[in-house]
């Protein structure tokens, strides 16, 4: 089931580009030259990262492309966490002096490349990082890394939403699937937003 869901989603599609430490998440390279991640590995790294993710109290979230706003912001709603969207502010996790300082436990970032100001600032301060990786990221300063395609709306909007209710399910707030209050429409950004990040 979960896996018609990412598979209509498209959480599989890789990118023509592929680092060497992203090859061993790539079931295949299509004749187009596009990789493609393995579904399996994508839901067993989501729920690790859920059993990981469900022992702090203090999550923090990162996402600078418009893409993965809503549906990094909705994840933070959703399991009680906190969403840095947008530009990243250089200090916000290791200047205490700084206006919007904050100390979590744990950052999950939605792009490696594009997220590198907080990712860097994670490792210096010794917090472990999740990252979100597509075929073309690297991989060096992460703890542990979800296989998925990170540029896709719907792509992001259901590893959000999936991750948010299997960490929910692993800290026991909620008993099964059906009790998440969310729906992946609201996790997902607006065609519009996206078109516009694009121009």
């Amino acid at each position: 089931m979960e896996h018609e869901q990412y598979l209509q989603a498209g959480m599989h599609i890789g990118m023509k580009q592929q680092t060497k430490q992203m090859k061993k998440f790539i079931y295949k390279t299509r004749e187009d030259g596009l990789a493609v991640l393995d579904l399996q590995t994508i839901d067993q790294r989501i729920k690790l990262a859920a059993n990981f993710l469900s022992n702090f109290k203090s999550i923090m979230v990162v996402s600078r492309k418009v893409v993965g706003q809503k549906p990094a912001s909705k994840f933070a709603e959703a399991i009680n966490g906190k969403a840095i969207v947008g530009r990243f502010l250089p200090g916000i996790i290791t200047n205490p002096d700084f206006p919007g300082y904050f100390e979590p436990d744990v950052i999950i970032i939605t792009d490696p490349l594009v997220d590198k100001q907080a990712m860097v600032e994670a490792v210096k301060m010794r917090i472990p990082v999740i990252a979100l990786c597509d075929t073309f990221n690297e991989t060096n300063l992460i703890d542990l890394i979800i296989p998925v395609n990170n540029k896709g709306r719907k792509s992001l909007a259901m590893l959000y939403y999936t991750l948010a209710k299997e960490i929910l399910k692993s800290k026991n707030v909620i008993a099964s699937d059906s009790d998440f209050k969310f729906k992946i429409e609201e996790f997902e950004a607006k065609e519009q937003e996206v078109r516009e990040e694009k121009e």
